[in-house]
């Protein structure tokens, strides 16, 4: 508790330039992150990752010092070509994206190694440390690095801001925006700029191996919480910056540990986190959902063969035993079990000695499953020409998610029928 105390106290002034720069990189590159991953695009960040070794070695040698401003000139040159030349060969060859991603990614990072280890020979003093942009080094930053950070930050911040629109319709309606008279070239030109920004101002602190992963995860645990935008931007720069905070705290109290591994280690773990218990996206809330979902439909078929067995005599009051249902339709004894007892606890069923009886809601609730399934079988039988004994099965898996205003639809669109394609009537 004292470590933790003393951390956020910012005594040290080191620790200070870690924390920030820390969590400016982490912050900024997730928004930007957050585009990238809608236009589907993800891998480009790790070719641009990767792509930016030969630039920092260039840099360095053509001007022999490791100035951070000179080498991060260098890096945004050779990342900006990369993707460059990727849109290049996937519009001009039979290339697919993934495979030009893969092609640029080796050939670029192959080059940067031959540069570095070149470097490594040259008997350059100044060239010690050059191959922390490798795996970063978050722990040396300094005061200069803090203020070019800051810089790029409220750079690729303001961008987002100002053309927040533009990019917004860029990643969900590309053909949209070509028709309205968007410069779509010109946007993708500056989103591919920003994801270089976002990609340099953070090898440094991480390096080109790991960038690709703070890029990506913040925006990709942010998406599994929410289908706004707006939210998902803030909620990936947050994650970003916890990580930050946290992977700076850790190399604190454990100054063996380094920083940048462990920002993308916590960042995977939140973002683990929302993959699994996200609400309405996530592992656990979509198992939920299908079991719930199977029950439904375990409950309304049964409603459905209740009232199936009844509806030729409107005998809704003859009582069905357990035998009778499982003879006409092959349900499992445990699951049908179950079913029968929720519909009596939901008030659809009623238990009497010789068997189960619908309630007046039952009775309601069954007509209407009937109805739909009987209403599908139509319409593709009359509008996909499907043959009457092909559609059962087809009818079978889609009358439990019609809603009644698709039910209308179905019912105006077929003029009101009476009978199904086998003529039974339509309740």
């Amino acid at each position: 508790m004292k470590e933790f105390f003393e951390f956020f106290s910012f005594a040290d002034a080191n620790v200070r330039f870690v924390t920030l720069g820390s969590v400016l990189l982490a912050g900024s590159s997730a928004v930007v992150g957050c585009f990238t991953l809608l236009r589907k695009r993800a891998l480009v960040g790790d070719a641009v990752a990767h792509a930016v070794l030969p630039g920092v070695c260039l840099a360095f040698i053509l001007s022999g010092t490791k100035n951070p401003l000179i080498l991060l000139i260098g890096a945004f040159i050779t990342g900006w070509l990369s993707l460059i030349i990727i849109d290049f060969i996937t519009a001009k060859s039979r290339i697919k994206e993934d495979t030009a991603i893969g092609l640029v990614l080796s050939v670029f990072f192959g080059i940067g190694i031959l540069l570095l280890t070149s470097i490594q020979h040259s008997g350059n003093a100044a060239q010690s440390g050059l191959d922390k942009f490798l795996f970063g080094n978050a722990a040396s930053l300094v005061g200069e690095d803090l203020i070019i950070f800051s810089i790029v930050a409220v750079l690729l911040l303001t961008a987002t801001v100002v053309f927040y629109k533009e990019l917004k319709l860029l990643c969900f309606d590309e053909v949209y925006a070509k028709t309205i008279g968007f410069p779509v070239r010109g946007l993708e030109l500056l989103l591919t700029t920003l994801t270089v920004l976002a990609v340099v101002v953070g090898i440094q602190a991480v390096g080109v191996v790991l960038m690709a992963a703070m890029l990506i995860t913040p925006a990709a645990a942010a998406r599994f919480w929410t289908d706004k935008l707006g939210v998902m931007l803030v909620l990936a720069a947050v994650i970003g910056a916890i990580s930050g905070v946290s992977g700076a705290f850790v190399s604190y109290t454990a100054p063996a540990m380094p920083t940048g591994p462990w920002i993308v280690l916590i960042v995977s773990l939140i973002a683990t986190f929302s993959f699994a218990f996200a609400p309405n996206k996530g592992w656990i809330a979509r198992i939920v959902r299908q079991r719930l979902n199977k029950k439904r439909i375990l409950e309304e078929n049964l409603l459905k063969l209740l009232y199936q067995l009844s509806e030729n005599k409107q005998d809704f009051h003859t009582p069905r035993p357990m035998h009778e249902l499982l003879d006409k339709r092959s349900f499992p004894v445990k699951e049908a079990a179950s079913g029968l007892a929720k519909l009596k606890s939901q008030g659809y069923l009623e238990k009497i000695k010789d068997g189960w009886v619908l309630t007046a809601e039952g009775i309601t609730r069954g007509r209407r499953v009937v109805r739909l399934h009987r209403l599908w079988e139509l319409y593709l039988t009359q509008y996909l020409h499907l043959a009457s004994d092909h559609v059962h099965e087809d009818a079978e898996t889609i009358e439990h998610i019609i809603t009644p205003e698709l039910e209308k639809r179905l019912l105006v669109e077929l003029n009101f029928p009476i009978l199904d394609p086998h003529s039974s009537k339509i309740p």
